[in-house]
């Protein structure tokens, strides 16, 4: 997807900074234009991916006339990057899992006392482990539940089962 930057043009001793007026709050900056231009590319595609995890949806594109008369903007130069965001906000893919009947039933009751589908549920336990592991927690049960905490017995012998 084709996006509008703003260059403000850098100096011996400051960087290039870059403004992408479509996306509020989205900047970067490089020493060169050129890679003011390839971290602008970056920036858009972390900030859209953030959008898409918060189950937000991508602001309404303006042509790049209109930002071009903006008196914000007035003394930048401007560019436009191609950025791979398309795929982000794509409709949902179908997995297929395998799960041990009674910790599917386990899940099921868990999601729905929380107000979630399945999927819902088994998307945020991932994307919280994955978070977790980025933050150095090791990855692993016991690295996430407090051992002291109640369990079925149903639940104690699946787990005990996958030791």
């Amino acid at each position: 997807m084709k996006y509008a930057i703003a260059i403000e043009p850098g100096t011996a001793t400051a960087a290039f900074g870059v403004a992408v007026p479509d996306l509020p709050g989205c900047f970067s900056a490089g020493d060169t234009a050129e890679e003011a231009y390839d971290n602008a590319v970056e920036a858009i595609e972390g900030f859209c991916e953030l959008l898409a995890k918060d189950g937000k949806d991508l602001p309404a594109r303006k042509p790049l006339s209109e930002w071009q008369a903006d008196p914000e903007y007035a003394g930048w130069v401007w560019g436009m990057v191609d950025a791979d965001v398309e795929k982000l906000f794509g409709p949902a893919e179908k997995i297929n899992i395998t799960v041990p009947p009674v910790t599917l039933r386990e899940i099921d009751r868990f999601a729905g006392q929380q107000g979630l589908t399945r999927s819902a549920f088994l998307v945020s336990a991932a994307e919280l482990m994955m978070r977790a592991h980025s933050y150095g927690a090791p990855l692993g049960l016991q690295s996430v539940v407090p051992q002291d905490q109640p369990w079925s017995a149903a639940s104690a012998a699946a787990i005990a089962a996958r030791r």
